[in-house]
């Protein structure tokens, strides 16, 4: 998929006057449950945007809410600037790519393509041309007459993007695209969706649970919880400055230590941790009690005897995994179990071991408690 020349003659326009999407205050309710509560935010056309969080945050409702498949109880849903709020899933011109791929397993993979041109009526050598362009855009050139049980999972997935991408939405959905695969193999077709994304200027809205992915193929990342929108941005700012102990733990591998921030200096303050006394940024943060949310790099270990002005611990587990070394050490004051990555593999700190843990001022930060 990557090999796409990224020709202006296939990519798909969308006005840049208007947001791709726009949620305005919009809520979805099940009898007395609220899957989506009262949530806003704007996708710009040609950006791919993840909605991220755990089972049950309302980021499949959401999705399904952009498709049509779920009627909004409250609030306006816009597509490019037109209010698709009460229009069914056929008048919104999107498309998505489900979960399960949902090929037809009686047609073979041009079929498959061509399904949804036929159903608009258009011309067969116009349908044959459009479907045989998109499979040549994603990498499926020559595979027209096979069945999809003669497909791998990942070749399946490219053509359940083909089908999509032929009706030339103007935004295009995934509901965990990827969850059917192995591990290497996700890796893999994630950075192919990104790059024809990319390539073709979609505007594509991405459904996940897994932080990694999130992380490696989007502009935005919608963090949501209970339904609700937690935060909202780059991949860089979700990681490295979240706005909650919810966010920090849940946009990858986080340690959150008690701590106590004091008087405000500026844009500083004196923070507390144990025994230790960092100057940090206090973003607005009131003195008294907080978190901070220590990524595994941003652990430094040092044998016992260098333990002067540090925190005391011991090394409860070590494994080795080749080009670096992962650790849990568990501490007394602060009362914590920390997981720690090293790269120094040619001298580990042996489990039982007593050490000195600092923390790296550069990649810490405070949040509020939730």
């Amino acid at each position: 998929m990557n090999d796409s020349t990224g020709n202006d003659s296939t990519a798909i326009s969308v006005d840049a006057g208007h947001p791709a999407v726009r949620f305005e205050d919009v809520t979805k309710r099940y009898g007395g449950v609220v899957a989506v509560d009262a949530i806003g935010f704007d996708i710009a056309p040609g950006t791919l945007v993840t909605l991220l969080g755990p089972s049950g945050c309302g980021k499949t409702t959401t999705l399904r809410l952009i498709a049509g498949l779920e009627q909004a109880s409250g609030g306006r849903i816009l597509i490019d600037g037109t209010d698709v709020t009460a229009l069914s899933a056929a008048e919104r011109d999107v498309s998505m790519v489900f979960q399960s791929y949902a090929l037809f397993p009686h047609m073979d993979v041009m079929e498959n393509v061509s399904y949804g041109l036929k159903a608009m009526g258009l011309k067969k050598a116009e349908v044959e041309a459009r479907a045989a362009e998109k499979l040549s855009l994603v990498g499926l050139s020559g595979y027209e007459k096979r069945q999809p049980s003669e497909l791998s999972g990942g070749q399946q997935q490219r053509v359940a993007v083909a089908r999509a991408i032929v009706l030339e939405p103007k935004v295009l959905l995934f509901d965990e695209p990827l969850s059917n695969l192995d591990a290497k193999l996700r890796r893999r077709v994630r950075d192919e969706i990104r790059g024809l994304q990319q390539d073709l200027a979609l505007t594509v809205v991405y459904v996940t649970h897994d932080q990694e992915e999130a992380l490696a193929v989007s502009d935005r990342i919608i963090v949501m919880r209970s339904a609700r929108v937690a935060q909202d941005g780059t991949p860089r700012e979700l990681y490295n400055a979240p706005a909650s102990r919810f966010v920090a733990d849940f946009m990858g591998d986080a340690n959150l230590l008690e701590a106590t921030v004091g008087k405000h200096h500026g844009e500083v303050a004196e923070v507390r941790v144990g025994p230790l006394s960092l100057d940090l940024p206090h973003r607005r943060i009131v003195p008294g009690a907080a978190a901070l949310a220590v990524r595994p790099h941003a652990v430094r270990l040092a044998a016992a005897s260098d333990g002067k002005g540090a925190i005391e611990g011991r090394v409860t587990k070590a494994a080795y995994l080749g080009d670096h070394m992962e650790y849990t050490v568990t501490t007394v004051s602060p009362e914590a179990e920390l997981f720690a990555t090293d790269a120094d593999v040619n001298r580990p700190h042996a489990v039982g071991a007593e050490v000195a843990v600092r923390l790296d001022p550069e990649s810490v930060v405070l949040v509020a408690n939730d």
